[in-house]
């Protein structure tokens, strides 16, 4: 697991006076994208009186292959789940797994220290304890 502190907010904008970077690919019968696609882990979010407490299930996931990301207002965690591929001739019957890269965006409900932050990662459920800025509580 890779932990970066960002001092900035986590934002896309697109200004309005732009053209869409595709141009009209969006307006055609016919659309294939582009992008890879990335699915979400579950996770919680809590708070106490003094921490922001997330956990993020991350089974399978080798703690090498994941980074969390703290922004001034959100918490990013991405990465890529690989799971062994099944045996030659084998014949899948269900695939309900999720694999390849992922992404999940916690908001965070009030300002952190983040020089407390604490993560750990056990069982395959990444648990983050962000305690709240003193002048917050």
């Amino acid at each position: 697991m890779r932990y970066r502190r960002l001092s900035y907010r986590y934002a896309v904008v697109v200004p309005s006076d732009q053209p869409w970077p595709f141009g009209d690919i969006w307006q055609t019968e016919r659309l294939r994208l582009l992008v890879q696609t990335r699915w979400r882990p579950d996770a919680d979010t809590y708070e106490t009186a003094t921490t922001i407490e997330m956990a993020v299930d991350l089974a399978g996931v080798d703690e090498d292959d994941f980074e969390v990301q703290l922004f001034d207002d959100v918490v990013l965690v991405e990465g890529r789940r690989q799971l062994p591929s099944c045996d030659e001739g084998a014949t899948y019957h269900s695939a309900g797994i999720r694999q390849g890269p992922f992404e999940v965006v916690l908001p965070l409900p009030a300002p952190v220290d983040p020089e407390r932050v604490q993560a750990r990662y056990e069982r395959g459920l990444l648990r983050i304890t962000l305690p709240k800025r003193a002048e917050t509580r």
